[in-house]
């Protein structure tokens, strides 16, 4: 099977840069046509026009240096470098039939790309698949393939949390993965980290109160999920789960050590979480599910729940 990717239509501008910054007074956009004013728009809010898909763009605040966009699917020059828009919608899916797996006693591979193949990537992974439906593998579970400083790593000091590590191949590589994987009949779960972000390439508190003193955790202070400013937070937490699941059509997530998401909030953000998850699943049809999990490893899926959370 070809792991071409599908012809793509060409690129056209977005809707509107939409930027949370609260911590900012003026930010800028920076592309190669120059920089520009971004407009506030409340509530700690920025926005520019669109941008096409595959411009380069970056944030300045307040005349700081170049950032990264929080939200950035694509870092072709790793977690430092700029920031390059990625059009979900471009890619021509051709899963339109599968009808999805169930996570819940799903016979799952823990799949590392850095050192399942020699290539250490999406596509040569894919040239692996068939021999993962010989073992009998019902879902291939891909440890987290979140942004992280350098080429090689376990990929749990991610810090670039909307975005495919660059040396795995990018956001378009993770759907053609995806996509070759429904061909066959397996089901993807990915492992993703909200609990913390690495240390080098964190630029988050920059931009807003995304962590917070009020708790401390193992990797030093918390996901900010219940100190003011925490509703955006939250936000950008269940947006990116939702995001897999949507524009990159992954089944399941494993939410690693989700005892250290401390929140005192009078609704927990695993339920909030939880709960979008299940209307995801009644939007697309097919099972979808979050398993939270205690642990700081995925050493061992039989320390995992055996009740999915979610669809």
């Amino acid at each position: 099977m070809s792991t071409d990717a599908p012809a793509s239509p060409p690129a056209l501008l977005s809707g509107p840069v939409r930027l949370w910054a609260p911590a900012a007074n003026d930010v800028e956009i920076a592309t190669r046509a120059g920089r520009v004013p971004m407009t506030a728009a409340g509530d700690g809010w920025f926005e520019s026009p669109g941008l096409a898909h595959g411009e380069d763009y970056s944030f300045h605040l307040d005349g700081g240096p170049a950032r990264p966009d929080p939200r950035s699917a694509w870092q072709p020059e790793g977690v430092h470098g700029t920031s390059r828009w990625f059009d979900t919608d471009r890619f021509a899916w051709t899963d339109r039939d599968w009808a999805g797996v169930d996570a819940r006693g799903a016979v799952t591979y823990e799949l590392h790309l850095g050192t399942f193949t020699p290539s250490g990537d999406l596509d040569g992974a894919i040239g692996r698949l068939d021999h993962l439906v010989d073992l009998g593998v019902e879902m291939v579970e891909l440890m987290p393939v979140a942004g992280f400083n350098g080429e090689h790593g376990w990929g749990y000091d991610g810090v670039a949390l909307w975005a495919v590590h660059h040396a795995y191949g990018g956001p378009e590589a993770m759907q053609r993965f995806v996509d070759a994987a429904h061909a066959r009949g397996l089901g993807v779960c990915l492992d993703v980290v909200y609990n913390h972000l690495g240390p080098s390439g964190n630029y988050l508190g920059e931009f807003g109160p995304y962590f917070t003193d009020t708790h401390e955790t193992p990797w030093g202070s918390a996901v900010n999920l219940d100190a003011p400013g925490s509703a955006e937070v939250r936000a950008f937490v269940i947006e990116n789960a939702l995001r897999w699941l949507r524009d990159f059509h992954v089944d399941a997530l494993r939410l690693d050590a989700v005892h250290a998401l401390v929140d005192t909030s009078e609704r927990h953000v695993l339920a909030e979480l939880s709960d979008a998850v299940a209307d995801a699943a009644a939007e697309v049809g097919r099972p979808l599910s979050s398993w939270p999990s205690r642990t700081s490893t995925t050493s061992s899926w039989s320390r995992r729940p055996r009740r999915a959370v979610g669809g």
